[in-house]
This record gives structure tokens, sequence and C-alpha cells, in this order.
């Protein structure tokens, strides 16, 4: 199948998409799934299962466009929530099912790099990390924990060593300038 060589904008897609347009969803697909991926990754930090998660992530947005409201804000964060919420719920699956008792170097290994996370962005995104760095120095840290390393609200206060209200409060506000940067 050809792709699409140049972007398709995001009224038009949602136009196309809600007609049940597949050739727009492979547009969507084009557009976004690098973006995507890249989150997943960096929450479940597996390419293999990354790659499935994308899969499930589109099948989800196919089957729910309906839910999405234009009202509540972009396509993109939509789409970036489904992906997020999906590769957490994955983690949750699995933490949930049963393990050895005994720790591989490999499971403290990720542990660590969890913890003081060195790797650098996925080059394949569409410019998010670079609108998130404008942010104050607080609230980047969160959005960063939260949205980029799939902490909840809880595992970032933990982290942060904040009251639970202060880092949704924070995040909160770091989403209303996000939403401000992307009116500019």
């Amino acid at each position: 199948m050809k792709r699409q060589s140049s972007l398709v904008s995001e009224s038009v897609l949602i136009e196309k998409l809600t007609q049940r347009d597949q050739q727009a969803f492979q547009w969507l697909y084009d557009q976004y799934s690098p973006a995507l991926y890249g989150v997943v990754l960096r929450i479940v930090r597996d390419d293999e299962q990354s790659a499935d998660l994308l899969q499930d992530i589109f099948v989800k947005i196919w089957k729910n466009l309906d839910a999405y409201d234009a009202t509540k804000g972009r396509l993109f964060t939509w789409m970036l929530n489904v992906a997020r919420n999906t590769a957490i719920d994955s983690l949750r699956s699995r933490k949930t099912q049963p393990f050895s008792a005994i720790r591989t170097d490999e499971e403290n290994v990720h542990i660590v790099d969890r913890q003081h996370n060195t790797e650098q962005p996925n080059p394949d995104h569409i410019g998010i990390k670079e609108v998130v760095n404008q942010l104050r120095p607080e609230r980047k840290q969160l959005i960063d924990l939260v949205y980029f390393a799939g902490y909840t609200h809880e595992e970032a206060a933990e982290e942060l060593n904040l009251p639970l209200g202060t880092v949704k409060t924070r995040v909160r506000a770091a989403l209303q300038e996000l939403k401000q940067i992307f009116k500019s």
C-alpha cells in the first residue's frame, strides 16, 4: 500500500474517520504511529511488546472513535491517552501475574533504569518533548514522569515526595499550559 507522504490536517482526519474512511485510518496510522510507539516503548521498555500494543491501540482508536470529543482536546491528545493507558494497563497486568520470588539481574537493572532513566527521547516523535521542555521545571518533571515514564499520579507523588493533591494540581496546570502553547 502506498504511504501518504504529506501530513493530513487533524480536522480532515476527524471528518473522514467519523465516516469510517479506511484511507483516513491509514493516514492516521502513518502520521501518529511513530509518536505513539515512542510513548508506549518508554513505558513498557520492550520493542516486541510495544509493537503488539501499538496494534491494540489503533484497534481501540478505530473502535472507539465515537468516544473522542473535539471540544475536550485534540485528536492526538486523546490518542496519546489511549496509548498511555493501554501501556500502563499492560504493565499492571504483568505485575498481577504470579512471578518467581527470585529476581534476576535483568529485572534489577530495569528498576534502576526506571529510577535513573538516561534514555534519549524517541527521535520519531512529533515535537512533544520540545514543547514539554518549555514548561516550568516542576511541571515538566511531572509530565515526564506521568506521560513519558508511565507513572501514576500516586507513584509520581511518592517518587518526588510530594502530596498527591499537589501532583494532581501541577499536572492539571501543566496540561493547561501545554494547551495554551499548542494554541499559539
